[in-house]
């Protein structure tokens, strides 16, 4: 196969998902999974199996979910158009609005409507990615009474365990728990990494259960990441192995263009390698960014033409590949549950050139 390209597992998908689901038998929830992380819709069918529909994250995502994946569709935005709202209106189940001018606006036309509220309890240290950090746009700090809505949803983890879920649910019931006689369903938000091995699903699902018994809603949880851990790879040639204080591999893929979390987290992400080894190298990208570099590894000893491959590849990196400089984007495999590879999609010059012009 011609580098670089992901190659997607559905035997682990499925193995999370399996997970997934018994969170959802033994606890009463329901799961969503949410595109933002994944939107590969190849493998809906398998995930669908599963879970209960899709969360997206403004229209398009709404539309893919909805044609399919099936189930349920829920959608949250910082702010909707009207005319992204004549369509979201339409086909979503559940939608949840960030102020209370969004949902005094729009929330008469939805099917159910959601207000997204800020705990102001912050459990990352990352405020990219926390939207309890100082200044967030995400969420209301207060509730007006008589105010109408359906549900509340809170949303304030990311690739994180049980206990910053059960801390959090506490100060949230604190803050919004007067609320919560008068709704329909309380939505848990991501960035649960309820798949990964150190996570207390046990202690989730009797968290969820005395949660529903305490205040008779419907809970939901939409986690991205957990439904595709580890399932997926990105794999690389070394085009060119230069030199200046150490060994720099100049490879086929690049932070810029298929992996941008690097770079958006100013490297304090990093993926991991298959190939390690003693020697040390910096990985780079190909494009003219000085900053498209992946990270520094020890590898095995690497000569041009050798590969090299990214784990954990399948979240956050297929959905945010762009074509910064022309540089191609991976083509997309998938590895069935009977093992065999499948190409789904190859990319070249005509998609670069659509996106452009006519």
């Amino acid at each position: 196969m011609q580098t670089p390209y992901f190659l997607i597992n559905e035997d682990k998908i499925k193995q999370n998902c399996e997970i997934l689901e018994r969170v959802r038998r033994e606890s009463g929830c329901k799961i969503l999974l949410a595109q933002k992380s994944y939107s590969c819709y190849d493998t809906y069918p398998l995930i669908s199996k599963h879970l209960d529909g899709t969360t997206a994250s403004g229209l398009f995502e709404a539309k893919l979910g909805h044609e399919y994946f099936g189930g349920e569709t829920h959608v949250f935005a910082p702010a909707f158009t009207d005319a992204d709202m004549n369509e979201i209106a339409k086909i979503c189940d559940h939608v949840v609005f960030n102020s209370v001018a969004q949902l005094q606006k729009h929330g008469s036309k939805v099917k159910s409507a959601g207000l997204r509220v800020n705990p102001e309890f912050r459990t990352q240290e990352s405020e990219i990615y926390d939207p309890c950090a100082p200044l967030s746009r995400f969420g209301v700090t207060t509730i007006p009474d008589g105010l109408q809505f359906d549900g509340l949803h809170f949303h304030t983890l990311c690739e994180q365990g049980f206990e910053p879920l059960r801390d959090t649910l506490a100060v949230f019931e604190q803050k919004f728990g007067k609320h919560l006689s008068r709704v329909k369903w309380v939505n848990f938000g991501g960035g649960h990494h309820i798949t990964r091995d150190d996570y207390d699903v046990d202690g989730l699902i009797k968290l969820i259960k005395d949660f529903k018994s305490r205040y008779n809603v419907e809970v939901y949880l939409e986690p991205g990441e957990a439904v595709v851990l580890d399932a997926g790879t990105l794999t690389s040639t070394v085009l060119d192995i230069v030199h200046n204080q150490r060994d720099i591999a100049i490879l086929d893929t690049s932070a810029a263009c298929h992996n941008p979390d690097i770079i958006e987290t100013q490297h304090r992400y990093t993926p991991e390698i298959i190939e390690t080894g003693n020697h040390q190298y910096r990985f780079a990208g190909n494009t003219c960014l000085a900053g498209d570099i992946i990270g520094d590894f020890k590898s095995k000893k690497l000569n041009i033409g050798n590969t090299i491959t990214f784990t954990n590849m399948a979240l956050y990196t297929i959905v945010k590949t762009n074509m910064f400089n022309g540089i191609n984007l991976p083509t997309i495999y998938v590895k069935r549950l009977d093992g065999k590879i499948e190409k789904i999609r190859e990319f070249g010059y005509a998609d670069y050139k659509s996106r452009l012009g006519k």
